[in-house]
């Protein structure tokens, strides 16, 4: 199994910045795609933003410009750096992980999601 710890949410006034941090931990043969998600009140969950293991990222359009995903393969941690935030980015936030596992007899894609963290950006 794999856990995922998230962390760094919380209440940050528009315009503010916030830094999110997703863990992986267990048995992990290595890490794939990392990404974020958010679902809003009363909507359905979307990308934020992804990244390969190689480094190439993707984000919705309603974040480029202020949100940075990055990763940390030695640490198998994915960052989620959010600035100049407004209100309509309220949401619970969810880390995803695709990670690649021995079940025997073979390898096999799985993937996680992390618990949420709420991010609330409001004055």
């Amino acid at each position: 199994q794999v856990q995922l710890v998230e962390s760094g949410g919380g209440l940050v006034q528009p315009g503010g910045s916030l830094r999110l941090s997703c863990a992986a931990s267990g048995s992990i043969f290595s890490i794939n795609g990392m990404g974020w998600y958010r679902q809003a009140p009363g909507k359905q969950r979307v990308l934020v933003a992804t990244i390969t293991s190689g480094g190439s990222t993707n984000y919705a359009d309603s974040v480029k410009g202020r949100f940075t995903i990055s990763r940390d393969n030695a640490k198998n941690t994915v960052y989620l750096q959010m600035n100049s935030l407004k209100p309509e980015d309220t949401a619970v936030y969810t880390c995803n992980v695709q990670c690649t596992q021995w079940v025997p007899p073979k390898m096999v894609l799985k993937d996680y999601w992390g618990q949420g963290t709420q991010v609330t950006v409001s004055s």
